[in-house]
């Protein structure tokens, strides 16, 4: 059970009974002012318990217990990449933030001719989306009784990606480690019938183990007990459920549980079966799996589900930012316009995107306005006449253009006087207020 911040005050020097540990109580050498300041960020999940180099060993233990993650951190690896699944502290993004996307694997069978390829094509899928190169997370291979362990070494050769080994047979399971052998692949699944041999492989090779069990909650609880008794730490759920409410159900539950009761035995990542069904891939990434096995592999029923993870695991109280500079659009050459935006991701591209659309040339000056739109950023201090002529002088931009003329976004054209006084010499035009209708402007107002 997590402790409050009395009870880790009472653990720490300032009230041990060791008189030699108390000397060190109210020591600030973790950066506090008191051991009770302390406590509260360690109730808090702020800081950790190793900034304190003066508590005694039995209340360590205690407290590293209590500081533990409700949801265990779990890694799988393969030969390039790895993904983390775990460490979540909240129900609801707003709350906090979300931490470790849920991943996205698609399956293959281990009979399927084209495994290979499908894995090749997973591995090369890339999206640049406001800033962020989004991909998918790896292949899920599934024993249906072709040769389990030449598919998973088919599929290793060609994705980097870390893999998935969906059977309930050991031997099978066996040959499918060794074949991925140099990575770290989740292994699916232990089961009341087999979890001991599961368990027992996952052991040896040092790999996370999913223990799965359609007889609710409290059987699935028992197995992980089971399991992680057999010396098996790394643990994912699998509560069986692969329909919409059965599913959405079993995983909010076992999240509240984890996070609301701080029930261990529950405490781990989940993993979710789509089938073909993006719809039901977008309810599992937001309610709670930490991995998602889609059947198929299509740039257009995967690319709405990678955006909307983006979104979902973006820090709410962060912005999305590009980073400030000077970006060209469509080959200008030194005579062509220069504008000047924010660094807020959804400005800067919709006002790259209809200028590039358009087909007109021009240089955009991003300047770093903390990743605020223009209005937020002008209103907040942000977003200034001081700001902008920093960002002109010190990207270069005077050097690879012609002219010294300038296009303030219409919606600060309040900041026209100050920015001439910053930029003796430079004309300051005040451009349209939507970016939509920049491509008018340029082609009318320019030249």
């Amino acid at each position: 059970m997590a402790l409050s911040g009395l009870q880790i005050y009472k653990l720490l020097p300032a009230s041990s009974k060791d008189a030699d540990v108390k000397t060190h109580g109210n020591c600030k050498e973790c950066g506090f002012p008191t051991c009770l300041a302390f406590a509260m960020k360690l109730a808090a999940k702020q800081v950790e318990l190793s900034l304190c180099p003066y508590v005694e060993e039995e209340s360590k233990n205690q407290l590293e217990a209590s500081a533990a993650p409700p949801i265990r951190l779990v890694t799988v690896k393969g030969t390039e990449h790895e993904m983390k699944a775990g460490n979540e502290l909240v129900l609801f993004r707003h709350e906090k933030t979300f931490y470790n996307p849920a991943g996205l694997f698609v399956r293959v069978k281990d009979n399927q001719s084209d495994a290979a390829e499908v894995a090749k094509a997973v591995n090369d899928y890339l999206v640049d989306y406001v800033g962020m190169e989004l991909t998918l997370d790896g292949i899920a291979v599934e024993d249906v009784g072709g040769d389990f362990g030449a598919t998973v070494a088919a599929v290793k050769e060609q994705c980097g990606f870390p893999l998935i080994l969906l059977t309930e047979d050991p031997a099978k399971a066996e040959a499918g480690l060794k074949a991925a052998e140099g990575t770290t692949p989740l292994l699916w699944a232990a089961t009341s019938d087999n979890w001991e041999a599961m368990a027992k492989l996952a052991a040896e090779y040092k790999v996370p183990l999913t223990v799965r069990s359609d007889d609710g909650i409290g059987a699935l609880a028992d197995l992980a007990d089971q399991v992680k008794g057999a010396g098996v730490e790394d643990i994912v759920l699998d509560p069986g459920a692969r329909d919409y409410s059965g599913s959405l159900a079993a995983s909010t539950q076992l999240r509240r549980l984890a996070l609301k009761q701080n029930e261990r035995r529950v405490g781990y990542p989940l993993i979710a079966f789509a089938g073909d069904d993006p719809i039901l891939a977008g309810q599992h990434i937001a309610k709670y799996a930490g991995y998602v096995v889609i059947d198929r592999f299509s740039p257009a029923t995967v690319y709405p589900l990678i955006v909307m993870r983006a979104n979902l695991f973006t820090d709410p109280q962060k912005p999305i930012q590009v980073l400030p500079g000077v970006y060209e659009i469509n080959k200008p050459s030194p005579g062509d316009p220069l504008m000047v935006t924010t660094n807020f991701s959804i400005t800067y591209f919709a006002v790259a995107n209809e200028v590039e659309s358009s087909g007109l040339p021009g240089w955009l000056l991003v300047a770093d306005a903390e990743g605020m739109s223009v209005l937020t950023a002008w209103a907040a201090g942000k977003f200034d006449a001081e700001r902008i002529a920093k960002s002109v002088n010190t990207t270069g931009i005077a050097e690879k253009i012609d002219h010294k003329r300038l296009i303030l976004p219409g919606h600060v054209a309040v900041l026209m006087g100050e920015l001439e006084e910053e930029l003796p010499g430079w004309d300051i035009n005040v451009g349209p207020r939507e970016a939509v209708d920049l491509p008018n402007y340029l082609k009318t107002q320019w030249g």
